[in-house]
């Protein structure tokens, strides 16, 4: 008998359908969440099993609706609010940085915001330039809320709960293109604690750290470099806030060479905070300069050979790893 498979969206479907049977406070919101099933079919067939109270299509405002999940949060309730796409989450920001990330501070640890949004992101569903955004870092760069980037069937699947028990705002970063990815049906013991990282491949030469929708291509680009006799080990930071550095530091000491990959532009990059760190706090470990591959300075084109040009992929990863090696680039 074949082992039964679940995909990223179905992973998700499920620990949100789990969350609402289990915690009658849970309940599902956002554009076309409902009769719909959600733009990446997240939450179909949510609304029939829960009805239109728990699985509440929103009017087209990211700052009401997010808001109106704060209030409810606030009151006691367990929301799970959906931004379609990371660019809409813009005209949220001030609810979500000015109101979500500091009332336990400003309110003298008086009032909690349990509140979690999932939002899709990243590069390569040919979205162009205004649908195609990576800014998990902008997030990461908020205290008061904590940062997740699921990469995993297993992590799209306990993650999520492991939110809803958090006391304060979690956002989830879902990347366009795992919707489709599947795996066997994972087990809770599949994914570890939320704010762990997670070293998904063992190597001994150099640290390919990353999260999120570039994890495969890394993972890609490790099993080129070991036909070439290099041991590459793949950090999967997962939680982007707090970042979970000592297992990150632990793996710089061991391979003495780092090279972070992150869909992010560049400049000010998650990637930027992630060698500035390595280079502080591992700088006698370090055989070479930490090194990054990040997206080109550009908004993402729509066309796809141009989206592929802008975007971090495996040759890009199997070079710069070769250059810090010392090793030819052929």
């Amino acid at each position: 008998m074949k082992n039964q498979t679940l995909t990223y969206r179905e992973a998700l479907k499920t620990a949100i359908g789990e969350a609402m049977h289990n915690d009658k406070r849970v309940f599902l919101m956002g554009e076309d969440v409902g009769n719909y099933g959600g733009c990446y079919a997240v939450s179909k067939g949510l609304s029939e099993k829960f009805g239109a109270d728990r699985v509440i299509d929103t009017p087209l405002s990211e700052s009401g609706f997010v808001g109106a999940g704060i209030g409810a949060a606030i009151g006691g309730m367990r929301p799970i609010v959906e931004v379609m796409t990371v660019n809409f989450s813009l005209l949220a920001l001030d609810q979500i940085v000015n109101n979500a990330a500091t009332l336990r501070h400003m309110s003298g640890n008086q009032i909690g915001v349990p509140l979690v949004i999932r939002m899709a992101t990243g590069a390569g569903k040919q979205l162009a330039a205004q649908h195609s955004h990576s800014l998990e870092n902008w997030y990461a760069h908020i205290p008061g809320i904590k940062v997740l980037a699921p990469a995993t069937v297993a992590d799209a699947r306990y993650m999520l709960c492991m939110a809803l028990k958090d006391p304060d705002p979690v956002i989830l970063f879902e990347h366009v293109m795992l919707y489709n990815d599947s795996a066997v049906i994972p087990k809770p013991e599949d994914c570890p604690d939320m704010h762990q990282a997670m070293v998904r491949k063992a190597g001994n030469d150099i640290s390919l750290v990353t999260y999120g929708g570039s994890l495969l291509k890394t993972l890609q680009a490790a099993g080129e470099l070991e036909k070439q006799g290099i041991s590459a080990e793949v950090v999967d930071l997962r939680c982007l806030r707090p970042l979970d550095t000592q297992t990150l530091f632990k793996s710089v000491n061991k391979t003495h060479r780092v090279l972070v990959v992150d869909e992010g532009w560049r400049t000010g990059s998650l990637a930027s905070e992630i060698c500035a760190l390595v280079a502080e706090h591992c700088f006698w470990s370090l055989d070479a300069p930490p090194n990054r591959i990040c997206s080109k300075e550009v908004p993402i084109p729509y066309p796809q050979h141009l989206e592929h040009a802008a975007t971090p992929q495996v040759s890009q990863v199997v070079e710069a790893a070769l250059v810090l090696l010392n090793r030819d680039v052929t």
